[in-house]
């Protein structure tokens, strides 16, 4: 074992099943809520690391746009938060508004004062206010206050995720607000107040407006008409398919309209296709998941456990597109069309991407395709309800090529049902075409992002493991500290999903691996005590990730980390090693560890050829050669 040794806890010999999804039921969502409103701000510190605000729904507009982590309650009216309208009805919200992704605004929205008048009103508010116990704000509070005002609390934040996070030195920073942020916020006329103080005692601080979701008029539009769709249900739940290139724009929408439909329906369902981006859970992954909660954050800070998942293991999908496409296949067969479905789709849209993207139109069928694109990417035509019947996919053939045959291209499946599955035709009846252009600076170009995405890659990692934390401590654990669990070789099949690895050499690709927990529905059967080594990769369930944190070959056990909960553990029968590898930081950050740290030299020679891992970096441009 390269970790420190642990007594682990003996799983049995059987595998994991995903749970129901979702974070349980929803309450109430706010009702129909204008846009218009604006941020009249008073702002009061404290004792406790938190901050009351006072908001108006007053033309004209004016927001709080923020970098920071902070916990938000509405004592009186509503407001809005990336979409979704809180009210003082409601619970408290946790928000998550990190440097790497755009910046959260809170904005005020109308509301229904059931014909109170401006007396009765401010009754109400101060009712509120004193069953918080703040005597000194309140009265500060109650002098501005106007009718249709909303009053917010906030509360520092601080959870066992994020804490996991920070403490790595390469993430410490991405909730601080940048120096050249603030410097550009005075240039603009404002100035350090205490109203800025009171908001850096919570843990934020105030963000030029720019900063934060900028939303074209296409992109207005095409919202207002997909929640007009979903709310009414004319011909069924809408099955709203998101598509673009890469850093465009793709899962910030998704987010938004989720937030939205949320203020309308108890829950959505969200179909994950991007292996490389994905949202709710580590990447690699093909999933379904039922939404019933907001998404006041990046993907970091909302893993969950979707309804149905599968782990493909790469975040690209080129090096076996049938896989993919079996796998997409598998997941969607579990949406029930009960409720409205978004699907987000990869950024992979030039060649053999634009190909397989047809593929996939043509398997799920949306009622709405929302297009994002800019301007001058010309490698993608307009996904027309015409163009998608007759143009050629990658696996599929266009009605100008003949009738659109099934998949038994180099002895792929045909499109024909899994045992005791629907069908699923690839014949298209129709779709509503919504074409969106970005407003955001730098939308399409990779190289311009905020962040890599290979780094986005491994906070979610780690937002994933931050789930180890013990939630009764404020002090993070370091992960070789954690008490492993122990996992007989003969108990579970495994299966090195990238790449082939002689058996004599499989438990050194195993150790300190990064490992989806999976169930698969064959009985794992072994003469022997050595490992139980599968032929093919399955395409079945996945229950949630570990890491396998050492192999004790006399024993012939693993030593697995995860936070998978124990009930589900039990279920687990399959470990799949994909190409999806553990952070960096993972290994370096390994405090408390004396001489070298396990898996990391210092004593190596980059000056050897062919020494080190040679990375690709897609996003850069290609020299454009000139034939003569």
């Amino acid at each position: 074992s390269a970790w420190p040794a642990a007594a682990g806890r003996e799983v049995p010999a059987q595998a994991l099943r995903p749970g129901s999804g979702g974070s349980g039921p929803a309450g109430t969502r706010g009702g129909n809520t204008a846009m218009t409103g604006c941020l009249s701000l008073v702002c009061i510190a404290l004792p406790w690391c938190s901050s009351m605000v006072s908001i108006s729904s007053v033309s004209p507009p004016q927001k709080l746009t923020f970098t920071g982590k902070c916990r938000l309650t509405c004592l009186y009216g509503a407001v809005q938060v990336f979409g979704f309208t809180i009210s003082q009805e409601q619970p408290s919200y946790d928000l998550f508004s990190p440097q790497t992704h755009c910046a959260l605004t809170i904005e005020a929205v109308t509301y229904e004062t059931l014909e109170k008048s401006k007396k009765e009103m401010r009754i109400s508010a101060r009712a509120m206010l004193r069953a918080h116990h703040v005597p000194h704000a309140r009265i500060k509070l109650m002098k501005s206050f106007a009718p249709l005002c909303s009053l917010v609390l906030l509360d520092g934040l601080d959870t066992s995720v994020t804490r996991f996070i920070l403490n790595h030195p390469e993430f410490s920073h991405i909730f601080r607000v940048k120096v050249k942020c603030i410097f550009h916020f005075r240039q603009r006329g404002s100035c350090f107040t205490p109203e800025d103080a009171a908001l850096a005692s919570t843990g934020i601080g105030k963000r030029d407006p720019e900063s934060g979701l900028l939303l074209s008029e296409s992109s207005v539009s095409a919202i207002e008409e997909l929640i007009q769709a979903c709310r009414e249900e004319d011909d069924g739940c809408p099955v709203i398919l998101v598509c673009g290139p890469k850093s465009i724009g793709k899962s910030t929408l998704n987010r938004y309209l989720i937030n939205l439909l949320l203020n309308h329906l108890p829950c959505v369902e969200y179909l994950e296709c991007d292996l490389g981006q994905t949202e709710f859970t580590p990447p690699g992954c093909v999933s379904l998941i039922n939404v019933s909660e907001p998404c006041l954050g990046p993907p970091f800070t909302h893993q969950r456990m979707p309804r149905k998942m599968v782990y493909y293991g790469e975040v690209s999908c080129e090096q076996d597109t049938e896989r993919y496409i079996d796998t997409v296949k598998y997941v969607f067969n579990s949406y029930k069309k009960e409720v409205p479905l978004v699907i987000n789709t990869m950024g992979w849209v030039k060649g053999v991407g634009l190909l397989l993207l047809i593929d996939i139109i043509r398997l799920l069928a949306p009622s709405h395709i929302v297009q994002i694109n800019v301007e001058d990417f010309k490698d993608m035509p307009r996904f027309t309800p015409e163009y998608i019947n007759l143009a050629a996919g990658l696996h599929t053939k266009g009605k100008l090529q003949g009738k659109c045959k099934s998949m038994d291209v180099s002895g792929m499946e045909d499109w024909k049902q899994y045992e005791g599955e629907s069908d699923f035709q690839t014949s298209t009846t129709g779709h509503k075409l919504l074409c969106i252009q970005p407003k955001f600076p730098g939308a399409g170009n990779a190289g311009e992002a905020r962040v890599h995405s290979s780094i986005l890659r491994d906070v979610a990692m780690l937002g994933y493991l931050g789930q180890l934390q013990p939630l009764e401590t404020r002090s993070v654990l370091p992960l070789h500290s954690l008490i492993p669990y122990q996992v007989p070789f003969n108990a579970v099949a495994l299966r090195v999903i990238h790449t082939d690895v002689a058996p004599t050499h499989i438990m050194y690709s195993v150790n300190a691996s990064w490992v989806g927990l999976c169930r698969i529905l064959d009985e794992v059967r072994c003469q022997t005590d050595g490992p139980v080594l599968l032929t093919q990769t399955p395409v079945c369930d996945c229950l949630g990730f570990g890491i396998i944190r050492g192999v004790d070959m006399e024993r012939m056990l693993y030593h697995i980390l995860t936070p998978v909960p124990p009930e589900n553990l039990r279920l687990v029968n399959c470990l799949l090693l994909g190409n999806i590898t553990i952070p960096n930081c993972v290994f370096t950050n390994q405090q408390g560890t004396e001489g070298e740290i396990p898996y990391v030299t210092s004593e190596y020679n980059y000056d050897i050829s062919g020494a080190g891992k040679l990375k690709m970096k897609k996003h850069l441009k290609r020299r454009e050669h000139s034939r003569s």
